[in-house]
């Protein structure tokens, strides 16, 4: 079980001015919907943006303290 503000905090880590939002699916912390807006997504397959938050996230994932992650990612409007 991971707490939202962690992943929040790790994501930001990898990628300062990223714009995070976790939500917790199941109440449990390991089932988390994550929508993450940075420009380092510029010019990159979506395939890449989730490879960078995976990379993000690689201990917590390891872990299984995150059991289900599902991604939204984009870049600055």
């Amino acid at each position: 079980m991971v707490h939202p503000d962690q992943v929040k905090a790790a994501i930001t880590q990898a990628m300062p001015d990223a714009s995070v939002e976790v939500e917790d699916l199941t109440g449990g912390g390991d089932h988390l919907q994550v929508t993450v807006i940075s420009s380092a997504f510029s010019g990159l397959t979506r395939v890449r943006q989730h490879q960078l938050v995976y990379g993000a996230l690689r201990q917590e994932l390891a872990s299984e303290a995150i059991h289900a992650l599902a991604l939204q990612t984009s870049t600055p409007a």
